[in-house]
């Protein structure tokens, strides 16, 4: 009887951190957006086609110039979280362009990231959907 209530909070260990990356990954590209429509992210910093998102998860680490500070980066992340299920920071990526059901990432822009684990959550509902 101990191994599976081993197994089960280990896996709600693992959900919560999935539910926090999500939430940080999730915030930063908002944060991103935010900045980007209010013209404090330098034009020199976005892609044409990227309707105010970040074009990359990297770029939220890496940071972006500001228009009102061009010799100053600002940083939306400061490292990508590490997805708790597949133990890598390799995260599903959805442009805003994408049907939502998609796992290819077109790579127009980033509006959404997902686990790519195969897993589902106790209630059936597939970790990629959360």
């Amino acid at each position: 009887m101990a191994v599976p209530l081993a197994r089960s909070k280990v896996r709600r260990e693992r959900e919560r951190e999935l539910r926090w990356a999500l939430r940080e990954i999730r915030m930063a590209i908002d944060k991103y957006k935010d900045a980007s429509d209010l013209g404090m992210v330098a034009a020199t910093e976005q892609k044409a086609d990227a309707n105010g998102y970040p074009a990359t998860l990297e770029i939220l680490v890496e940071g972006v110039k500001m228009s009102n500070q061009p010799d100053k980066k600002f940083r939306f992340l400061r490292r990508i979280p590490k997805d708790p299920f597949t133990n890598s920071t390799d995260w599903g990526k959805r442009s805003w362009q994408d049907d939502p059901k998609t796992t290819s990432w077109g790579g127009q822009n980033l509006f959404d990231v997902y686990t790519k684990t195969s897993e589902k959550a106790p209630d059936g509902t597939a970790y990629s959907d959360w």
